[in-house]
């Protein structure tokens, strides 16, 4: 290799490093790869920006769109609604779980199905008096599996398809080409669960411990004639209390949220703080603090149009991550303020501003309006229960699902291409007001588009200057030529690459040199690009190796450790079951 192949190659290591061992999302480590590659002259600026109209990219685009009108018009609801019931017993239950989520995520972005599920399933498994434990890991491995029953289920299985046909000239892989791979996978990933997970998952309740929000909200009020009438909340000394800190006041008929350390006092205002709540005694000796004449009644149980109150995950690449609250500068970066942390199924107490945030950390915020929509393009966390939620439109849930039988209809039978599909579906889901514009706009992931699309840069960079060649060649040399060693081989460094990376950039770094291997060693493409479509996908042994575990590690009271135990035989399982229907379809 050159100057160039050397580069590349360094530059390939340093993202994934930087991606494993470090905070930096991946859309600002794949975009500095970009850079440098278009800088240097390695990539042209034409091969540098390629990804960006990739077919497979706009595909996963259009998708959203798609998803967000089924979930904005309340289809996803009608399906759950008629088909959770009443079950009997937990195994029953885990069916009634199956059957839906498997067949949503085939077809649809499986984030909001898990989001529209995870409040359902915490609500029902009260109603049927099952631990909700023993639903949410479930649910969640559910909607993985159903995500590979279709070429649509997954934006994976779509850039891995784009990528493919832009490298190769040929035409892609049907809708259903993975299905003949993925549903038998998928049935016997749900057989697995129904016969052991009832067993080797935990009893436990719901872990947010967000229930009643008198375990960690107190509230006191202002003196009317009382020395703090007119002092701004830093001059009153109420912004850096030790065990407890301000969330909202009250003032009248109006609600003062993420308040600022310049706010004036007025007499009778309502103070609402978060924290330790046996703090109340020493609120209650700063003079002019009296009890609250509301006592009977609590502030954040009545709904107010300022005031959101929000559960979320903390992603992995969430800014805050590391730091106590109070040097997070919560209000200021998000404009909302933490009421309680939950971690590893249990709420913290304590002193809350002194909480180092984690990955997968559960919070309950309180936040302004704004927060909901902002979160759909900062991905500092994911929302698991926006109780703020704009209402369905249940009118149009029937037609929301007829545009997506269309959709799935016209690429199925070849009467027109994916892409045109998607687009069309997306335009009908909007011209007919099954979701409005800014629904849309939010629904676009936009951190995922540019970490895909800049990663196909890194991807050319590695076939154009011959480093896919070179390893390729390596791992056909160490497979000793044997297609089923190389299909094994591919398997495991996808699997391993999704654990620790994104399941995009992993299939997105892998497909060139998979296409060199297969290439050198004289075998069909196919089996190895299903293969890597499938190993993205069959993240099961972390709550931070796939999106939807993080989304239900809070809401089922998960520690770690539950993950292991029953995420290591999935991903087992899966890969075997993966590699045994495709070398036995395959012949290899």
């Amino acid at each position: 290799m050159d100057w160039q192949g050397w580069f590349s190659l360094t530059l390939t290591a340093a993202v994934l490093l930087t991606l494993i061992f470090t905070s930096v999302r991946p859309h600002l480590a794949m975009m500095a790869a970009l850079t440098l590659l278009s800088v240097s002259g390695v990539l042209s600026s034409g091969e540098a920006l390629a990804g960006f109209s990739n077919s497979g990219l706009i595909t996963v685009a259009a998708m959203f769109v798609v998803a967000a009108g089924i979930h904005a018009s309340g289809g996803i609801d009608i399906l759950v609604n008629r088909l959770l019931g009443r079950p009997l017993t937990l195994r029953s239950a885990l069916l009634r779980i199956f059957a839906p989520v498997m067949l949503l995520s085939g077809f649809l972005n499986n984030t909001p199905v898990v989001a529209t599920m995870i409040p359902a399933i915490n609500s029902w498994s009260q109603k049927i008096g099952i631990s909700v434990s023993k639903l949410m890991i479930p649910l969640s491995y559910s909607a993985i599996l159903g995500g590979t029953l279709t070429l649509i289920g997954t934006s994976t299985n779509l850039i891995v398809n784009g990528q493919y046909q832009s490298l190769t000239g040929g035409e892609g892989f049907s809708l259903f080409s993975i299905t003949a791979i993925g549903l038998p996978v998928a049935i016997i990933g749900g057989l697995f669960m129904w016969l052991f997970f009832p067993r080797m998952l935990p009893q436990r309740r719901s872990g947010e411990g967000f229930e009643n929000l008198r375990e960690f909200t107190l509230e006191v009020s202002v003196a009317s004639d009382g020395p703090l009438v007119g002092k701004t909340v830093l001059e009153a000394g109420l912004r850096d209390l030790e065990r407890v800190y301000l969330v909202e006041i009250e003032r009248g008929a109006t609600v003062l949220t993420a308040v600022s350390s310049e706010e004036r006092l007025q007499g009778g205002d309502r103070l609402v703080f978060a924290g330790d709540t046996q703090a109340i005694s020493e609120l209650l000796r700063i003079n002019g603090i009296v009890p609250s004449a509301m006592a009977g009644e609590l502030a954040l149980s009545q709904a107010r149009p300022e005031r959101c109150l929000v559960e979320a995950v903390v992603s992995p690449h969430c800014a805050a991550i590391g730091q106590a609250i109070r040097d997070a500068r919560f209000r200021d970066r998000y404009g909302a303020v933490v009421l309680a942390v939950a971690r590893n199924g249990e709420r913290i107490p304590g002193n809350l501003r002194a909480i180092k945030l984690q990955a997968g950390d559960t919070l309950l915020l309180e936040a302004r309006p704004a927060f909901v929509s902002r979160q759909r393009f900062n991905k500092d966390f994911l929302l698991i229960n926006d109780l703020g939620k704009e209402t369905p439109r249940h009118n149009r849930a029937w037609l929301s699902w007829g545009i997506l039988t269309v959709v799935v209809l016209a690429a199925g039978l070849g009467w027109i291409s994916m892409l045109n599909a998607a687009l069309i579906g997306a335009g009908l889901m909007l011209a007919t007001g099954c979701l409005t514009l800014e629904q849309a706009e939010r629904s676009i992931d936009l951190t995922v588009v540019i970490t895909i699309a800049a990663s196909f840069a890194l991807g050319s960079a590695l076939q154009k200057t011959g480093v896919a060649a070179y390893l390729a060649e390596n791992i056909v040399q160490l497979s000793d030529y044997r297609p089923w060693l190389m299909l094994i081989l591919t398997y495991v460094v996808v699997s391993i690459l999704t654990e620790v990376i994104t399941n995009n950039a992993a299939a997105v770094l892998m497909l060139p040199i998979v296409l060199e291997m297969t290439d050198k060693a004289g075998v069909a493409h196919e089996p190895f690009i299903l293969v890597i479509m499938m190993a993205a996908s069959a993240s099961f042994a972390t709550p931070l190796g796939y999106q939807t575990n993080l989304m239900v590690y809070g809401p089922g009271g998960y520690k770690f450790r539950d993950f292991l135990r029953v995420g290591i035989p999935m991903n087992i399982l899966v890969g075997a079951a993966t590699l045994t229907i495709l070398l036995l379809f395959w012949d290899i």
